[in-house]
């Protein structure tokens, strides 16, 4: 016997988001989020991934349905059946990067990515970067518009925009990319074990300023920052089975 799980509902301030939400409060049994299993989170992307940290390390999966615009990571809204479509949904678990960044100044911040962190020039200069993969430099000065490490979950996302690779989720790797690189022409990135460290060590960081961006939360004047995965936490996300994940993924890397 299968136990119905208990869900809460969240919304983005979206109208058709609320309308949705509205809709859903008054035809599906519900609690508060802090009593639930699943959080049914409206809206698109941006939100689903504000509702992950929110609810980050509370053992509660997050259930999207899409009233944005893209809705990648998201199922289909329909209000039709959902308590079922929650209990036979199909999990895929993620872990987060952790950004420790060391400023000018001698403060550091640390913080969670579940798609990537980036490192993006403040100023009209080109960014000067070297890059440790595991403590061995691999580029002892690479002169871009900046870099990200993205997880296989954000690699369709600004790791791709960037002209990063699709990964599947299971691949064990994480996307070293470059934005609008000038120096080395030729490279175009790498894939690392996603059990690496990676280093970015910020070159002349007072004339030419970085930031580091991990999801939505950005850290300016940044001079050094680490990366790696934090597989302590681990993430939840729900989807319908004739649309799982793994094929939304392996569709996109055949899209026009």
């Amino acid at each position: 016997m299968v136990l119905t799980k208990k869900i809460a509902f969240t919304a983005s301030d979206a109208p058709a988001a609320q309308a949705a939400e509205q809709l859903l409060r008054n035809s599906v049994p519900h609690v508060d989020p802090d009593d639930a299993d699943v959080i049914v989170a409206l809206g698109g992307d941006g939100f689903l991934l504000q509702t992950l940290h929110e609810h980050m390390g509370k053992n509660i999966a997050i259930y999207g349905m899409n009233r944005g615009s893209i809705g990648f990571l998201m199922n289909e809204f329909n209000v039709d059946a959902l308590s079922e479509r929650v209990n036979r949904a199909q999990p895929v678990n993620l872990h987060p990067l952790r950004m420790i960044a060391e400023c000018i100044g001698d403060t550091t911040h640390e913080s969670l990515a579940i798609n990537e962190v980036s490192l993006l020039r403040e100023t009209r200069l080109a960014a000067k970067v070297r890059v440790s993969v595991d403590g061995v430099v691999r580029l002892p000065e690479l002169i871009c518009d900046g870099v990200l490490v993205s997880t296989p979950a954000g690699s369709t996302a600004y790791n791709y925009s960037a002209h990063g690779p699709i990964v599947p989720v299971d691949a064990n790797v994480l996307c070293l990319t470059p934005i609008s690189a000038f120096r080395p022409r030729r490279w175009r990135g790498a894939l690392v074990p996603r059990t690496a460290t990676v280093l970015f060590e910020v070159l002349e960081a007072e004339r030419r300023p970085l930031s580091a961006v991990a999801d939505a939360t950005e850290v300016r004047d940044v001079c050094r920052v680490t990366i790696r995965e934090e597989r302590a936490i681990t993430i939840t996300l729900l989807f319908d089975p004739e649309h799982n994940f793994e094929e939304r993924i392996l569709n996109e890397q055949f899209a026009n």
